[in-house]
């Protein structure tokens, strides 16, 4: 079975999960598409729901599958996301942004109830950080929001090249909201809070790709099937 059949897989069991009149996050990727895509089918077999898209590119699929869509600012709340991730670990900590969606994603995803990650298992990970992580900015003052951003990494003991992310045709990726990417290869991130927190506090960052208990499960598929992982709750906040 190759990745994309995996990641199907991970979309389907997902699925499951959607009832009737549920409120949607609509992620973005390769993952999140098989999603938007199996979403439709159900809709044109009768399916009721509305989704709000993380992207302008996950809008024009879903239009395309027929699924109907709103904002933020037409409805109070969502009832789940379904989105992929770029790296998932044993807490449900998440980098995210591959895509260049990371801003949308994360306040759809706070805006939720729920949110399930689906991806193939080469997403797990023991520790984040293999991935490049992204960091929306401000084009506005970069050199010194990339000095402030490397004085973070200094501080939470990680370090690592930044580049500007480059579009396919070599010019600055933009973002949908018209911003700029910093791809950070930090190797290995011991404290995703403790990062998270202190590139939020940067004012030229918009906003970074660690998600920080968002994510309620995650759904992996490989070639043993499919596991599904559920967030462990923090000891003050069990039932």
């Amino acid at each position: 079975m190759n990745m994309d059949q995996l990641k199907r897989q991970a979309a389907a069991r997902a699925l499951e999960e959607v009832r009737d009149g549920m409120q949607l996050g609509l992620g973005t990727g390769s993952t999140a598409k098989h999603f938007v895509e199996l979403l439709g089918e159900r809709v044109a077999a009768g399916l009721k729901v509305i989704g709000v898209p993380t992207s302008e590119a996950t809008r024009a699929d879903a239009e395309r599958c027929g699924v109907k869509l709103t904002t933020l600012d037409e409805i109070d709340h969502l009832d789940l996301t379904i989105d992929g991730a770029d790296e998932i670990d044993a807490e449900l900590n998440l980098i995210k942004g591959g895509g260049g969606a990371l801003l949308r994603e994360k306040i759809v995803a706070a805006a939720s109830d729920r949110m399930i990650v689906i991806a193939d298992d080469s997403k797990w990970v023991p520790t984040l950080g293999k991935f490049p992580l992204p960091v929306e900015v401000i084009p506005f003052g970069l050199g010194a929001t990339r000095r402030a951003i490397e004085k973070a990494f200094a501080e939470c003991g990680v370090s690592g090249q930044m580049a500007v992310r480059k579009a396919k045709d070599g010019h600055v990726f933009v973002t949908d909201g018209g911003h700029w990417i910093v791809d950070a290869q930090l190797g290995r991130i011991t404290d995703p809070p403790g990062l998270a927190k202190a590139l939020s506090a940067i004012p030229g960052v918009v906003e970074h790709g660690l998600f920080i208990g968002l994510a309620s499960s995650a759904v992996l598929a490989g070639g043993d099937g499919i596991r599904v992982i559920e967030r462990r709750k923090p000891k003050g906040d069990q039932e």
